[in-house]
């Protein structure tokens, strides 16, 4: 079914363009089972849709319901199995199985509409491509979900159920070429790596896939090696892919423009496109929860007017993430008034890039000249000159460590160049916090600096030198990343040690930082037959949230605080607090408060409730931890005087091996 704004029929074609635009209802019936708070949540599509509407764009735009992709479709990216699975998981007969079948993929909820809402999605997106691609339409936005540039050919993972971008692109490609459609951009500017688009094309010379994302190296989701600028496809395939992966989490609009005007845009014009497929994820926009990056929807107005002189202006945008509904309704505004040819937003792009951001560019150029001859000059120093400081969350090496060790702990697949920028990343000069964050994230921690706790630790962190790293930065010994620090560095008031009556276990199969093997927790709720000893460290209770930030891989840099004394006050009375929307995706999500020690309280973080009970059952894995994750607990206990070594070994054999 088609739903015409009011002037559908009386477009001038000379003075504006026909934009269509997606948008159905049926879509938000994909939620998750329990009810539970996520934040791929329905509200995200209405947020943008009120926007939208309030804003009077509808109106103007050409715009449709849903349509539902076809099986054959689905299947020119997707496995027939994996096709049938998500067809399939909205039947009754499922309805007993979807929690089972949803936790053996990367972050995925089932209910019975998810079917209907990842068929919409696909096919929505594959309707107004091939709108495009005739000329019926000039542009379209497609404000779909679940998204989907996560979705592998036969795994659903990070929200994704189908890849609708992969899906209207092979589509094009293969299904309709008397369209003349030959060569196709993919820009994916979600701030996660399109890991699953980027498979799918991997070989492919008529798409050109390209990546601009939080990396980390590979620490960020959803991790591994994929995402690195050294991964350029393979075969026929090899230079169509690029990836521009940040290596820190403040990137903002003065970082993408430079990619922008040296990498992208010149890549473009010698690929000359057909059309372009934006898989336009609004997570790495100012104030989002997951991205913790900074563009603005005037940077996203510019990035997709640049991209507006190829192709003829044939662009479709497909929304993928984005998880603050102000900011992706904000942008969403803004990229459908540069489709409509509208006055473009106010804004400035005064600020440079971060050094960071000039060092990848720099490196991804590098890389693909001998594909793309116009990367090959180098910048002039006067352009890489003009950098901004560098944020406070870049990871710096402890000074502890050798050479040797870091150059250990990169991944094996990183060229010799790669170590080499990765190395410069390192030593940039990071600056005095006072002078990186702003008004509003100063004020809490103003507050909460004033208040001490003290911070219960079972697991790594009973080891001193482990638990500074989360005070002062850095890695110890057996950690496979650095942490980026408190933004205060001052050291504990007091240290303790003290036996509390909770379960200690082992669970999830491995951890970025550990590598395979299981983490510590204990049981949130106290039980007189158990005993876990635990390492009390005197901090302030804004030291305890950038903990509690570093902890659940969040940004340290935060506008507002996980744990302030509003829950202070209430954790005092109720004991623990969980399930913050700011915990969602942290597997220490759950604040529990073991008393007090002469008068100050001592809180711990482990997982929720909802978790063990996940553990129990063998949804989440139960898993021994591994060697130099168990060594760190060994040494706290002897180092601090609590166990023989002996005896400490025993201790965590015995939560390891005991039944939860």
């Amino acid at each position: 079914m088609e739903m015409s704004g009011h002037n559908s029929g009386e477009f001038d074609r000379k003075s504006q363009r026909k934009v269509g635009l997606v948008y159905d209802e049926r879509m938000c019936k994909h939620e998750t089972p329990d009810g539970d708070d996520h934040p791929e949540c329905p509200d995200r599509i209405r947020a943008i849709w009120y926007k939208l509407e309030h804003a009077g764009v509808t109106q103007r735009c050409v715009v449709f319901s849903g349509s539902k992709a076809e099986d054959k479709h689905l299947q020119l990216v997707h496995t027939k199995n994996h096709v049938n699975l998500v067809k399939c998981i909205g039947s009754k007969e499922y309805n007993s199985q979807r929690k089972k079948i949803a936790s053996q993929f990367n972050s995925i909820y089932l209910n019975r509409c998810s079917s209907e809402a990842a068929y919409l999605a696909a096919g929505s997106v594959v309707k107004v491509a091939e709108k495009v691609a005739k000329g019926e339409l000039d542009s379209a936005f497609a404000i779909v979900r679940p998204p989907g540039h996560h979705a592998e050919a036969d795994e659903a993972m990070g929200f994704c159920l189908f890849n609708n971008v992969a899906v209207a692109a092979s589509f094009l490609l293969n299904e309709r070429p008397d369209l003349g459609v030959k060569k196709i951009l993919i820009v994916d500017w979600d701030v996660h790596h399109g890991n699953g688009t980027q498979k799918m094309f991997w070989k492919d010379p008529h798409v050109l896939f390209f990546s601009v994302h939080r990396h980390e190296s590979g620490s960020f989701y959803p991790s591994g090696d994929d995402g690195f600028y050294s991964m350029v496809g393979e075969g026929p395939g090899e230079g169509f892919n690029i990836n521009v992966p940040w290596e820190n989490g403040r990137c903002g609009d003065a970082d993408y423009l430079a990619v922008w005007d040296h990498i992208l845009v010149p890549v473009a014009k010698e690929f000359n496109p057909d059309i372009i497929l934006v898989s336009a994820g609004f997570d790495a926009a100012v104030r989002d929860p997951l991205g913790g990056c900074r563009v603005t929807p005037y940077g996203y107005s510019v990035m997709l007017k640049k991209l507006m002189e190829f192709a003829r202006g044939k662009i479709v945008l497909a929304l993928e993430g984005g998880y603050n509904l102000n900011s992706i309704a904000n942008c969403s505004l803004a990229c459908l008034q540069v489709l409509l040819e509208d006055k473009p937003i106010q804004g400035s792009s005064e600020a440079y890039p971060f050094e960071s951001t000039w060092c990848i560019i720099q490196a991804v150029r590098k890389r693909l000249c001998s594909f793309w001859p116009s990367l090959a000059d180098e910048l002039p120093s006067t352009l890489i000159d003009q950098k901004a400081p560098n944020p406070n969350m870049l990871i710096s090496s402890s000074e502890s460590e050798t050479e040797d060790d870091e150059a250990h702990d990169m991944p094996e697949s990183i060229d010799a160049l790669g170590r080499e920028i990765l190395e410069k990343i390192k030593k940039l000069n990071i600056g005095d916090y006072h002078d990186q964050v702003d008004s509003a994230s100063t004020f809490w921690r103003t507050n909460l600096a004033k208040v001490d706790i003290w911070y219960a630790t079972f697991g790594s962190n009973m080891w001193k030198p482990r638990f500074l790293c989360y005070i002062l930065g850095g890695q110890a010994e057996g950690m496979k990343r650095a942490c980026v620090g408190s933004m205060d560095k001052n050291l504990p008031k007091e240290i303790l040690w003290e036996t509390f009556p909770h379960r200690l276990f082992f669970g999830h199969e491995s951890t970025v930082t550990w590598g395979e093997g299981g983490v510590a927790f204990v049981h949130p709720e106290s039980n007189p037959e158990e005993k876990s000893h635990m390492c009390l460290y005197r901090i302030t209770l804004e030291q305890f949230n950038d903990v509690l930030f570093q902890e659940n891989h969040l940004n340290v840099d935060a506008d507002s605080p996980l744990f302030d004394l509003t829950a202070l006050d209430l954790i005092e009375n109720k004991g623990s607090l969980s399930s913050s929307e700011a915990f969602l995706n942290g597997w220490y999500g759950n604040v529990v408060c073991l008393g007090k020690e002469r008068g100050i309280p001592i809180l711990t973080m482990t997982c929720p409730l909802s978790h063990v009970e996940k553990f129990k059952t063998g949804e989440f894995p139960l898993r021994p931890p591994a060697k130099a994750y168990a060594n760190t607990l060994i040494r706290g206990l002897v180092e601090g005087g609590r166990l023989s070594e002996e005896e400490a070994k025993a201790y965590i054999e015995n939560a390891t091996l005991k039944p939860l």
